[in-house]
């Protein structure tokens, strides 16, 4: 997964299709718990760009959520775009469209998240 430090405020993560992402989310997540503990209790928002991703899973979800709780605790923003129709469809169909931030693209979640620091 490319995880990019786009700055010190946000980081950008290319998700992958299953088995990876499952792999990526848990290496996202000890990365923010690793910066979150290391003193400086500074915790980027996150950029999830899921354009790689064709389905998701229950546990995909439920990874997704614990991310978001976790960035939420931490003053902290998660910006979910690039969604295809097939995760669209189960965003809408779990009520998830209502829970996570969702942007266009890359460049808007960019843009959003300067507007809010």
């Amino acid at each position: 997964m490319p995880l990019n430090a786009w700055s010190e405020q946000i980081t950008i993560a290319e998700l992958s299709d299953e088995p990876m992402f499952s792999e990526e989310m848990d290496m996202l997540a000890a990365r923010l718990d690793e910066q979150r503990h290391s003193g400086d209790d500074t915790v980027p928002n996150v950029i999830i760009d899921l354009s790689q991703v064709a389905s998701v899973n229950s546990s995909n979800l439920g990874a997704m959520l614990r991310l978001r709780k976790t960035l939420i605790s931490a003053k902290s923003r998660m910006l979910v775009c690039r969604v295809n129709d097939g995760v669209w469809t189960a965003m809408i169909a779990t009520g998830l469209d209502r829970v996570f931030d969702f942007t266009e693209d890359a460049t808007t979640a960019l843009a959003t998240l300067q507007l809010d620091l």
